[in-house]
């Protein structure tokens, strides 16, 4: 992999992968740049496809205190070392991740989205304020087991599979970036769509959702594409919170070779 220094000197890695026009990949919770591989191999034939491990992640560096203004310097250093204008898709708080970028300023024409982990409305503010507060107690005390417990039931994922899960070598390498999930949790503030801030998103955004995902998911990617100033939305027949990569990937292809041309002459 290769390595670009973000604005405050800390190192993020890279890799680029085929030939055309850049398409960066921005990985969700617990996720590294090998997590987005498999996507990046099947757009590879038509782009140029960046995968990098986020800060605190797989090969980067990180720098305390944390930010999310450090995170949107990450993503710009990685785009400036590409180079041109790269169409960006970011999965679950990667998500949440590239729109704050791009609501910053981050050159950027087209945006995808897979499910944000949003909330489509004020109700869910308790519950996320308890799941912040439980997360950095664990992490203050050092129990990354618990943490990565923590974030996989508070996503639906059932008890029995999590303890199966615990008994499997992947378990290690999630263990390997909780402390990130602090920074995820920083990314979506207090849990709701923040619609003022994303009315400045400029990119033409196709924001999807799967058609198995809970209720409340789907809820928050439709208000969310409504919010964007050139946002639609798209379900994924079958598909849950992890889209499987040859089913997401035809979807992004058509959107980013149908609006790159059009997209830069906006």
């Amino acid at each position: 992999m290769d390595k670009t220094p973000s604005r405050d000197g800390t190192l993020i890695a890279y890799r680029c992968r085929g030939e055309g026009p850049p398409v960066i990949l921005v990985g969700g919770a617990l996720g590294t740049a090998a997590t987005e591989a498999p996507l990046a191999r099947l757009l590879a034939p038509r782009f140029q496809v960046v995968t990098y491990d986020r800060r605190g992640r797989g090969a980067s560096g990180d720098s305390a205190p944390y930010a999310v203004e450090r995170e949107i310097e990450d993503l710009a250093a990685v785009a400036a070392a590409v180079g041109g204008r790269p169409s960006v898709f970011g999965v679950g708080a990667g998500g949440a991740l590239a729109l704050e970028a791009q609501a910053a300023g981050l050159p950027v024409d087209l945006l995808a989205l897979y499910e944000p982990p949003y909330t489509s409305c004020i109700t869910g503010l308790r519950s996320k304020a308890d799941c912040t507060a439980r997360l950095h107690r664990l992490l203050s005390a050092g129990n990354r087991d618990g943490a990565v417990e923590l974030f996989l039931s508070v996503t639906g994922v059932p008890d029995d599979l999590i303890a199966r899960m615990r008994s499997a070598p992947l378990w290690r390498s999630l263990e390997s970036v909780a402390h990130t999930l602090a920074y995820d949790d920083a990314l979506l503030g207090d849990g709701t769509v923040p619609v003022e801030r994303f009315a400045s998103v400029t990119a033409r955004t196709l924001v999807v959702s799967g058609g198995f995902s809970p209720a409340s998911s789907r809820a928050a990617t439709r208000l969310l594409a409504d919010t964007l100033p050139r946002g639609r939305h798209r379900t994924l027949t079958g598909q849950t919170r992890e889209p499987a990569p040859q089913v997401i990937a035809p979807v992004l292809a058509e959107f980013f070779t149908r609006n790159v041309y059009v997209g830069q002459a906006t």
